[in-house]
């Protein structure tokens, strides 16, 4: 079903809404839209060449997720991309919460589980004075190639109900908007204890994480101020880790 634009920028007035049939990224879509101050978000109905974090791909079937990059202008910093990533998937476990109906598991830093696939990934990047929050939601997809399909699930597979992405897109726009003011008013500290409680992952989950060129396996042992994550190792060494891919070890 094609998106509907108009109900959308009915209820959120004065947000400079582009969107598009199809492009390669929504996330350089907006970060030319951005350099030039002409939109707040924007959306597609297909991505030819979506993008996640280290430069993976983001299946993105045509009609079917909710595939959206946000423009904010926090007055935040390099240095608060940790936590604003986190604030940002807690924003999207919201805003899934708020229409489907469903409680997201948070995996560190930026998927969202459920039923222990991802159902949603974030994607932070600076550009100029904007930030640029890419938010993929798998939200009606009815499967997934094949090597995707063990790993990934949408909120339809998981409800069993048709879902508005119109709708998912209003409220993604307004919880990502009230987490980023916590994050501004209230620095990192309420973001990574609401964190804490939304994630099974920040502490005391056995996990295996993929760094360039090696791998660690450990129990997870809290965030750190900035919002990174303290992996403990099987020798009893503590390691932050500032990036990698997590996955449980069951």
């Amino acid at each position: 079903m094609p998106f509907d634009l108009e109900p959308v920028q009915a209820a959120l007035p004065g947000r400079r809404i582009r969107w598009f049939p199809s492009v390669a990224s929504t996330m350089d879509e907006a970060a030319r839209l951005a350099a030039a101050g002409e939109a707040d978000v924007v959306v597609a109905d297909e991505q030819t060449a979506g993008r996640g974090r280290f430069g993976r791909s983001w299946h993105s079937e045509p009609g079917a997720g909710l595939y959206t990059t946000l423009i904010l202008r926090p007055p935040l910093r390099s240095g608060d991309v940790p936590a604003f990533t986190l604030a940002l998937a807690l924003a999207t476990a919201e805003a899934i919460a708020r229409t489907a109906d469903l409680r997201c598991d948070l995996r560190w830093p930026n998927d969202l589980l459920l039923e222990g696939k991802k159902c949603a990934g974030i994607l932070v990047e600076l550009a100029g004075n904007a930030f640029l929050a890419g938010i993929g939601v798998n939200v009606n997809h009815t499967r997934f190639p094949d090597e995707l399909a063990h790993h990934a699930t949408s909120l339809r597979l998981v409800s069993g109900r048709f879902h508005s992405r119109e709708r998912l897109l209003i409220e993604l726009v307004r919880t990502a908007e009230s987490f980023t003011r916590m994050l501004v008013e209230g620095g990192p500290r309420p973001v990574l204890d609401m964190f804490r409680r939304a994630s099974s992952f920040a502490r005391g989950r056995r996990v295996r994480v993929n760094l360039e060129g090696t791998t660690l396996e450990g129990v997870t042992d809290d965030l750190d101020p900035a919002g990174f994550l303290w992996l403990r190792t099987a020798d009893g060494g503590r390691v932050l880790i500032r990036s990698g891919g997590v996955r449980p070890l069951e």
